[in-house]
């Protein structure tokens, strides 16, 4: 329980540093001038990609994403519009996906081979973990099968961990080359992407504490 409050108190945290630093790196305009879907288009362009589109998504600020099933690149109006090193640095790492799904990277094959068996389960494993724990005393199969699902979800943590890391390498590598930024706008774009990377290794991190404090619940059964 304690470990559980202590990763949701660094969520918040990372969170929080991830959101200002944006907002400091939202008042440098780069010298090239160019917007957040103009960087995307660019970096779509330069690796050959012309079956993936650019929109811009009304979901709210850092909820860019990319969509491998519809092939969309989805960024935010401040990302979108933006000419900023922080609308530099989240566009180019979401077309960064974009470019592994082109090139079939193994861990995002996995992850979005995953996702629908996720989206299956995550709707009934909080309600069989919790009927799991209630009823152990008379049979360990629910929260056995409600800790199964849940070492589902943690291995995707994890494997979205690589898939994060990778695409802001990519990112970067291009922006740089392509010179789309300067070296302080590198490194900017550069201290961007790693707090936002913070939040999935929290996440992930989160995800085993709680899978092995289930586990622990279980084997506490046995004794």
């Amino acid at each position: 329980m304690l470990i559980g409050i202590l990763f949701l108190i660094i969520s918040l945290v990372v969170s929080n540093i991830l959101k200002y630093k944006f907002k400091k790196y939202a008042k440098t305009y780069l010298k090239s001038n160019l917007s957040g879907a103009e960087i995307a288009a660019k970096m779509l362009f330069d690796h050959d990609i012309s079956d993936v589109k650019i929109i811009s998504s009304s979901y709210g600020h850092l909820s860019d994403h990319y969509d491998p099933i519809k092939k969309i690149v989805a960024l935010s109006e401040e990302v979108y519009y933006g000419k900023h090193a922080a609308a530099a640095a989240v566009a180019a790492h979401e077309c960064g996906h974009a470019v592994q799904h082109a090139k079939g990277y193994a861990f995002l094959k996995l992850r979005s081979a995953m996702v629908p068996m996720l989206s299956a389960t995550s709707r009934y494993m909080p309600w069989i973990i919790i009927g799991g724990i209630l009823t152990l005393n008379m049979t360990p199969i629910p929260l056995t099968v409600g800790i199964i699902f849940f070492s589902a979800t943690t291995l995707f943590s994890f494997i979205t961990l690589p898939v994060e890391f990778d695409a802001s390498q990519r990112a970067l590598q291009w922006m740089s080359s392509a010179r789309i930024v300067d070296y302080q706008e590198k490194n900017m774009a550069k201290d961007a992407l790693k707090w936002a990377a913070l939040t999935y290794v929290v996440a992930a991190l989160g995800s085993l504490a709680e899978l092995l404090r289930l586990i622990a619940i279980l084997n506490s059964r046995r004794d």
